[in-house]
């Protein structure tokens, strides 16, 4: 087990040294290819910016370069070898910026919200940008302002597209947002994007797609990571980045339902890796706390928390869109794992994800109108093996539905179980509540459904 630095440079001349304990693995991380072009996406984002006349501020670039630098460390450093307990990582991270002072002010906020969203040991300091390299960004007057009023997440899932179509159908313009790192993914928000320009030919709205990925062995002798808690810090940042450049206070919308949103364990077995906090509402107002500290005016913003998935489905402002597309949306949390009996990418069908969004595309529209397609496409053919990924989502929403069934009250308590829940008391009744319609909406989906422990 490693304790891990990374430390970003400007060109290979860019060595500060930094001093480092023993037991800590220093990886540099080059941010410019040929000594010419932020590397990892961060330049073609920009220069995507800057041809739809958005110039985004340094201390925005800033944010996308240090996110960089997070999801390296997410993806690059092993959790089952680099940690004492295979979940729980130390990290370092020392990232050049444009001003250290309004940075190091808010790195105590860093420190809480990206220990709360991956569960590792995270130390965030900064160190000047190379006096070369201190203005990137180049912003220039604006002979005309951008046409966007609206940023909203576009991650090629069912809520981002709903999201999406309720923007467009009430004339707003929006730039989507959408990250790239996996062919799955990347393939669903192009297909869903296009057909979305072809229906809405007459808006200017438009997407912002950002390439990140980093090389195997990036951190020399240690294995690459798969659970990629961190990645809505990178996703968050995309559009923190991209809306510095609109001119004026924005919103960056996120469009998650309630259910998910909370993540309450489903059973006491699914804490720490098993409960993910990406749009949380802890984390949600960390990331609004983060930006007030560093300047960025503009906050994030989801309105859906208090809609469950099938409520999401039901109210869209354009259903006959909606089913058109549903099935190019991906919602899947292994969209390739059906290759093994000559599947292509395809939801699965028994996942945590695939089973909330078949539970709400049930309740909107009827049982039989869901026109995705699931490598297991009837969760009642036969027993579901509770030792096997095919039954154990299923057999944890169970015990959690029988849980509030015998006391319903506990739901109130339930929801604190992910993470405070502090700033949020006004709502709290209400948080309960969609936790409970979002269970059972998933309760009519896997009535009958049998498990069992083979």
């Amino acid at each position: 087990m490693n304790r891990h630095l990374i430390a970003g440079q400007f060109n290979p001349d860019d060595r500060l040294e930094i001093p480092n304990s023993v037991d800590e693995q220093v990886t540099r991380l080059d941010l410019i290819s040929g000594n010419r072009y932020l590397q990892y996406g961060i330049g073609e984002a920009l220069t995507n910016l800057n041809s739809r006349g958005i110039f985004p501020s340094e201390i925005g670039l800033d944010l996308l370069i240090l996110a960089a630098h997070v999801h390296a460390a997410d993806t690059r450093i092993s959790r089952t070898t680099q940690s004492q307990d295979s979940w729980t990582r130390e990290i370092r991270l020392v990232v050049p910026v444009s001003d250290t002072d309004r940075w190091s002010a808010a790195t105590n906020t860093l420190k809480k919200i990206l220990d709360f969203l991956t569960g590792d040991q995270w130390i965030v300091g900064f160190r000047q940008r190379p006096e070369r390299f201190a203005n990137i960004a180049s912003s220039r007057g604006m002979l005309f302002p951008p046409p966007f009023n609206e940023i909203s997440l576009f991650s090629g899932g069912l809520d981002s597209l709903i999201g999406a179509i309720n923007l467009l159908q009430d004339g707003r313009i929006p730039l989507l947002i959408s990250h790239a790192g996996e062919g799955a993914t990347s393939d669903a928000q192009g297909s869903l994007f296009g057909k979305l320009k072809q229906h809405y030919s007459g808006s200017l709205f438009d997407r912002l797609r950002v390439w990140m990925a980093f090389p195997k062995g990036l951190v020399k002798g240690v294995n690459s990571e798969n659970t990629t808690r961190g990645r809505s810090f990178l996703f968050f940042a995309i559009g923190a980045f991209a809306g510095s450049g609109l001119g004026s206070n924005f919103v960056l919308r996120v469009p998650e339902n309630g259910l998910i949103a909370l993540n309450v364990p489903l059973d006491p077995l699914r804490l720490g890796s098993n409960s993910t906090r990406t749009t949380h509402p802890f984390y949600m107002s960390g990331w609004n706390d983060l930006l007030y500290e560093i300047g960025i005016d503009g906050r994030v913003e989801n309105q859906y928390w208090d809609k469950t998935k099938g409520e999401m489905v039901d109210q869209c402002k354009n259903g006959f869109l909606l089913k058109k597309l549903v099935a190019d949306s991906l919602s899947c949390s292994s969209p390739t794992k059906g290759r093994w009996k000559g599947h292509g990418i395809e939801h699965c069908g028994y996942c945590l994800p695939c089973l909330i969004r078949r539970a709400a595309l049930d309740a909107a529209w009827g049982p039989g109108s869901d026109s995705t397609v699931y490598t297991v496409s009837d969760l009642r053919a036969q027993p579901l093996n509770t030792n096997e990924s095919i039954g154990k989502q299923v057999r944890s929403f169970q015990v959690a539905i029988e849980r509030l069934r015998r006391k319903p009250d506990l739901a109130r308590l339930l929801i604190h179980k992910p993470g405070p829940l502090t700033n949020e008391t006004l709502k709290l009744k209400q948080l309960a509540d969609v936790y409970m319609r979002g269970l059972n909406e998933v309760a009519h989906l896997i009535r009958g459904v049998t498990t069992r422990s083979c």
